[in-house]
């Protein structure tokens, strides 16, 4: 891959938990535990993992919407993590977000007008009130919708068109970065595949790069151009989409696969049935934090962490006993 767009280095975000009659410190919810990734210029990096793995965290962490503990994530060149208000106010441009929830994202007193709109006028991208409706009729014709939808508010609005109004909110500032968290897992399925090709054709169209988070692995792997797997606040294996579903490295990565669902009746696959419950992220296990649940587990498992590491080719598995 050539020089990344996005580089991602040990990110970690602890959230504190607080007890006691004075509400003190007690304990750390360990969400994003040192995850590392690079995205290239006009990729998709689909970020997978269960419920609670950390990778809405990890997305919100990148874009500063929560801040991290420590760690560093460098866009085109610069540490965003260190940046100041102004600077970081600025790089927002380049940054987007399009959020999994288009019911709860969308200010329900404004109308689709002022919610496309509102980030031309905060980067005083608009010149004129003429400029400003002209720029935020071509978005919302960009998503597929239509012109007297301006003036209209959300409640008004299917699930799949808030979630383009969403969409066309993100493009208005012509990011380079899109993190799209969960866009389409609130959709019904029909819906869900417009919405995939909306964003493939957004994509080309605009050359785009998406950090596209999921835990619906059939979702991801027709859009994304790698595959990131996350499980308890860290990255387990990162490999291109076809080699992962082919041939995946990490025994978590081939129990998710295993629960995919196949639409040919006399294809048949071994279900993988992981044993017990995804660990306390408060204290979650020694050493591997899989070795709990993991078939394969040898002793010095829970006392070594296994780094991310190039088994193959582009193929990175954090695994002391697999490639």
């Amino acid at each position: 891959m050539s020089e990344p767009l996005l580089s991602v280095r040990n990110l970690k975000k602890h959230f504190a938990v607080s007890g006691g009659v004075f509400a003190r410190e007690v304990d750390r919810v360990h969400a994003v535990d040192g995850v590392s990734f690079d995205i290239g210029k006009g990729e998709t990096l689909g970020l997978v993992g269960e419920s609670g793995c950390g990778k809405s965290t990890t997305g919100r962490c990148i874009l500063r919407l929560i801040e991290p503990s420590s760690g560093e994530v460098w866009f085109q060149g610069a540490d965003v993590t260190r940046l100041g208000p102004d600077a970081m106010r600025a790089l927002r441009r380049d940054m987007q977000i399009i959020f999994q929830d288009p019911y709860a994202s969308l200010n329900p007193r404004l109308t689709v007008g002022a919610i496309v709109g509102e980030a031309l006028q905060i980067h005083g991208l608009a010149k004129s009130r003429k400029a400003l409706e002209e720029r935020v009729l071509e978005l919302l014709e960009t998503v597929g919708l239509q012109a007297d939808h301006m003036g209209r508010f959300p409640h008004e609005f299917s699930g799949g068109q808030r979630q383009r109004i969403g969409i066309a909110r993100a493009l208005a500032v012509d990011p380079k970065l899109v993190i799209c968290d969960e866009p389409v897992s609130a959709l019904d399925v029909s819906i869900q595949a417009q919405v995939i090709n909306l964003l493939e054709d957004l994509q080309e169209k605009f050359g785009l790069t998406y950090l596209f988070i999921a835990h619906d692995l059939s979702v991801v792997e027709h859009i994304s151009t790698r595959i990131a797997v996350m499980y308890l606040g860290r990255v387990v294996e990162i490999a291109g989409s076809r080699d992962l579903y082919d041939t995946p490295l990490h025994p978590y990565s081939e129990a998710l696969l295993s629960a995919v669902p196949i639409p040919d009746p006399t294809v048949k696959r071994k279900r993988i049935m992981l044993q017990g419950d995804v660990p306390n992220p408060i204290r979650p296990p020694s050493g591997c934090h899989f070795h709990t649940r993991c078939p394969i587990a040898k002793p010095d498992c829970s006392q070594r962490s296994p780094e991310l590491v190039e088994k193959r080719p582009g193929h990175w598995v954090a695994c002391h006993y697999r490639g």
